[in-house]
């Protein structure tokens, strides 16, 4: 199938290579690369210029997530985009075959792939990748969730709808939600895994769920979080990561974290749910530029070797 994958980065020099370079391992050949780039000021467009990448660029005064998934789209040439984030990188080198497989579906939009995160994610980050990308594929999903760290759409389509340019977030959700409002199908494919990668700060895990929460309410205006919604979740949330840390043998190791990232999540959402200023180019920059369905199932064994990367 003829793809592209879309990359949107900003000074991400530190992983970028890694995703290249499994990029360039996959199965299928001759893959156009599109780095969409807000401004870097590391070597990431170098590193992609390297790889083959062609570049597009975008002002941190035009950025959102819609729009720069848009440029990128706009100059792609494939039947199929991929977007990925530039901190990620696939396990196999058949990521790209297995995320395009259920295209074969004609009535298809979007297909994404399994999530996990790497040594430098907080524990409870790992629990919400089990949670939400689970091992068992579901080939028609019946609900709208989708996400744009590792998914295909049909290009066909978003010359229909391109992808929402004033969400601060979740411009995913919002196209898949409108392609199943058309009577399109949305495939979960567990076996396109990547690795994503976060290193993140209290502030910067408030941060992100903020964002999110204020493109929920944009996307569902009469939606709302309460502040019982936040300390019944972060309790609830709390607890299931404790108990499960211990089961794991690493309680001692990883409390901290789970008390201190559950609590940013939730009271990320119920600032964002509550957010009432205005939704401008210095929000999203604001985002974007920092300072600084679980199966009892047992998925079927892989029988390809996994990209052995040089670090």
């Amino acid at each position: 199938m003829n793809c592209s994958v879309v990359i949107r980065a900003y000074n991400e020099a530190q992983h970028i290579g890694r995703l290249l370079e499994g990029i360039r391992q996959q199965n299928l050949g001759d893959v156009e690369v599109i780095l969409v780039d807000s401004g870097s000021t590391d070597e990431t467009v170098s590193i992609a210029e390297s790889y083959g990448a062609k570049i597009v660029h975008i002002t941190p005064e035009e950025f959102t997530f819609g729009r720069s998934l848009n440029f990128g789209v706009r100059a792609a040439s494939g039947e199929f985009i991929i977007n990925i984030s530039a901190h990620c990188y696939p396990v196999y080198p058949d990521w790209l075959e297995q995320l395009l497989k259920p295209f074969n579906d004609e009535n298809l939009a979007v297909s994404y792939g399994k999530q996990r995160g790497g040594i430098t994610n907080q524990y409870s980050e790992h629990q919400f990748f089990r949670q939400y990308f689970p091992d068992l594929s579901q080939p028609r999903q019946g609900h709208p969730y989708s996400h744009n760290a590792n998914a295909a759409i049909r290009r066909v389509l978003w010359e229909q709808h391109a992808y929402n340019e004033q969400l601060t977030g979740l411009e995913d959700l919002a196209w898949s939600s409108w392609a199943m409002e058309k009577g399109y199908g949305i495939a979960y494919t567990a076996e396109a895994e990547i690795i994503h990668l976060h290193d993140e700060k209290p502030a910067q895990v408030q941060n992100r769920y903020r964002r999110e929460a204020i493109a929920m309410k944009q996307i569902l205006p009469t939606s709302t979080f309460s502040l019982w919604n936040f300390l019944r979740l972060c309790l609830s949330s709390t607890y299931s990561d404790l108990l499960q840390a211990k089961r794991d043998r690493v309680l001692n190791e990883h409390w901290k974290s789970i008390f201190w990232f559950r609590f940013m999540q939730y009271w990320g959402t119920y600032q964002g749910y509550n957010y009432s200023g205005r939704i401008d180019s210095q929000l999203h920059q604001a985002f974007y530029y920092p300072p600084g369905i679980l199966s009892e199932k047992t998925p079927a064994p892989r029988s390809i070797e996994p990209i052995r990367y040089k670090q």
